[in-house]
């Protein structure tokens, strides 16, 4: 029996591993792509995130908090409903209370920052691009189980995109062996222009396709992460995420504490002039507040985002928020390459044009199992024929 070649073993990696992925890829490409552009969409569909702006300050998280009490307590089973916090935007964005609904879930309740008037709600649960989200991270199975098996579904993408890289190469390069792997021929029979589909386009989003794999696969598997940052920080400890707890031995002296609180924060960021912020209440006695600020407006981006917590009682501020922890100009080279993960992954860090990018590479990455369905199917076509 005559010897494989690493390009015949390519070819059969190829193949069968792209057959074996190809529904995950399908769905994990078509729920990417849909969710490219949310944040566009929801503007012009939601009309309810935005307010007229006011020459007047926001209503604080406590004040919110009481108006938001109204709609989230309406009947005696809502006594087990738990409010979250209070998420801020811009001067002329809605103020989002998040609320646990004992029935429905984590659910979103939009109030006039200004005077806590109400606007909208919706559970997530029945939000659309949640269900969608739901289908790229677990493909709509229990989450501990659709986990995994995108995470191995993506980890063989990567695999079949390489060796597809590797069949595209040319034996001898020539001007005449490119020219066919680099643009489709339209005038052709069904099977070359089906070939030159998956192979030409293939070729154009493979760069990009496994960036967005890569960095996916940290939100995967724990020892892919950990592995991803040692190498782009040199050998460093992962620092992982945690929340930090209050001193629940300290006697409360003062009820006020999220006012005060409020008002530190207020003196420290620019809340309502630019990009977002949240305020966590503490919803047991080892809880601490919870604040989080980011500088980017509507969220284009997450990397810069900087956690801090509080201790309930004292308001001592508290170390946790791992990497996020951390402000994102005092992080070293490694850690401010991690906390772009997220934004490489959907093409936020380049702006518009890097989630134009992603939405059509993800788009033609959706294509590719069916055009090399097609391909396989016709082959064998042709062979029983």
């Amino acid at each position: 029996m005559a010897k494989l070649s690493f390009r015949r073993i390519s070819y059969y990696l190829h193949l069968w591993l792209g057959l074996i992925s190809g529904i995950i890829v399908f769905i994990v490409a078509i729920t990417g792509c849909i969710y490219a552009f949310q944040e566009e969409i929801r503007g012009v569909f939601q009309p309810g995130l935005y307010v007229e702006e006011q020459s007047k300050p926001f209503l604080s998280p406590d004040q919110l908090r009481d108006k938001a009490k109204t709609y989230v307590y309406v009947s005696q089973a809502d006594s087990s409903n738990a409010i979250y916090g209070v998420t801020y935007g811009k001067k002329d964005k809605a103020a989002m209370v998040a609320y646990n609904h004992y029935e429905n879930g984590y659910t979103i309740l939009l109030l006039n920052p200004y005077d806590g008037a109400y606007i909208t709600q919706q559970a997530l649960n029945d939000d659309f691009f949640r269900i969608v989200l739901a289908g790229h991270r677990s493909l709509w199975l229990p989450y501990p189980i659709g986990h995994q098996i995108v995470g191995w579904g993506i980890l063989v993408f990567v695999i079949v995109t390489i060796t597809g890289i590797v069949l595209w190469i040319p034996k001898r390069w020539s001007k005449k062996a490119l020219k066919p792997r680099l643009t489709i021929k339209r005038k052709s029979d069904s099977f070359r222009f089906v070939y030159d589909l998956h192979n030409v386009l293939g070729f154009y989003a493979a760069l990009v396709a496994l960036a967005i794999a890569l960095t996916g696969l940290t939100w995967s598997f724990e020892w892919f992460s950990k592995s991803y940052y040692a190498v782009i920080s040199g050998g460093k400890e992962f620092n992982e995420w945690k929340a930090a707890e209050s001193d629940t031995t300290l006697i409360a002296t003062d009820t006020n504490q999220s006012e005060r609180l409020w008002q530190k924060m207020a003196a420290e960021y620019p809340i309502g002039k630019e990009g977002s912020f949240m305020f966590d209440f503490p919803a047991k006695k080892a809880d601490a507040f919870r604040v989080c600020f980011n500088p980017a407006d509507n969220n284009e981006t997450y990397y810069k985002r900087h956690f801090r917590f509080f201790d309930q009682t004292s308001l001592k501020e508290l170390e946790g928020g791992g990497l996020y922890g951390i402000k994102y100009e005092d992080s070293d080279a490694g850690d401010k390459f991690y906390r772009m993960t997220y934004d490489i992954h959907v093409g936020a860090i380049a702006g518009l044009p890097g989630r134009i990018i992603v939405f059509f590479t993800s788009l033609i990455v959706a294509s590719l199992p069916v055009t090399g369905l097609i391909l396989w199917l016709k082959k064998k076509k042709k062979k029983k024929g």
